[in-house]
């Protein structure tokens, strides 16, 4: 699904609150009653909503929950709830495939990071971003050892968690078993972009070979799903074997990925 202002909250974790989404509740509630009795002090807003006093009078004096926060900037961005046919969700879903195919999600920061590849050109990597409404900056460029990086400048810990409410997970993917569903919710362009970038990313070629190989060290659920999105946007032969898949030569050419 795209994200919607009750999964990108959920991506927040609170100790007084084992559904995150109630705070962000709480917090309009006590905003709403605040501007209805604007002389009313924090005990008495407390009382009159069976909360804290504590916890209200943060709210009253200007703080914000960080999940409300976050909400607030994915609204700016138009991230939340966007038209599955729309430029918005079509930008996040091609996102998405570039940050599962090639990048990760940070656990502890939700920041996004994309590494290019030999398909994959730093400035592809940073016109998905951009068109999502981020500027970007390049991350270990000059370090020995450590993959380059394309990571965001502004909002990135936000775009992180929207994504993450889309279906993506933190840290390791080796665990993530499905493809994220709107991958089956936006137009068959969209899906076929989200393919050939997916591919493009992990595609392998071999010199003896014509066909292209993806490695994906996935569960097979996850392997079958992706051949099946592949099915859908293309007519020409792929295969599922040895945790990846193999597209011949004429599939490659019909996905662009050659």
């Amino acid at each position: 699904m795209v994200p919607t202002a009750v999964s990108l909250a959920r991506t927040y974790s609170d100790r007084e609150y084992p559904d995150p989404w109630e705070k962000v509740l709480d917090y309009r509630r006590v905003r709403e009653y605040a501007a209805e009795h604007p002389n009313h002090g924090r005990i008495r807003v407390g009382k009159a909503l069976d909360l804290p006093s504590g916890r209200v009078r943060g709210w009253l004096d200007g703080g914000m929950p960080d999940s409300v926060r976050g909400i607030q900037t994915a609204i700016d961005h138009g991230w939340l709830d966007p038209d599955p046919e729309s430029e918005t969700a079509a930008a996040l879903v091609e996102l998405l495939a570039h940050v599962l195919a090639g990048g990760s999600i940070a656990t502890e920061s939700y920041g996004p990071a994309v590494t290019p590849g030999k398909r994959v050109s730093p400035t592809e990597v940073r016109n998905a971003f951009e068109c999502v409404g981020v500027e970007t900056r390049t991350r270990n460029a000059d370090t020995p050892n450590r993959a380059t990086e394309i990571v965001p400048t502004c909002a990135g810990t936000v775009l992180g968690r929207c994504l993450v409410a889309m279906g993506a997970p933190t840290g390791a993917k080796t665990s993530l078993d499905h493809l994220p569903a709107v991958v089956w919710d936006v137009p068959r362009s969209v899906r076929r972009s989200f393919a050939r970038i997916y591919v493009r990313h992990r595609g392998l070629n071999y010199a003896d070979k014509s066909t292209t190989r993806v490695q994906v060290e996935r569960p097979s659920s996850f392997i079958e799903e992706l051949r099946e999105v592949l099915d859908d946007v293309i007519d020409e032969r792929v295969t599922t074997a040895d945790a990846g898949l193999t597209i011949s030569a004429a599939a490659a050419r019909e996905l662009g990925v050659e």
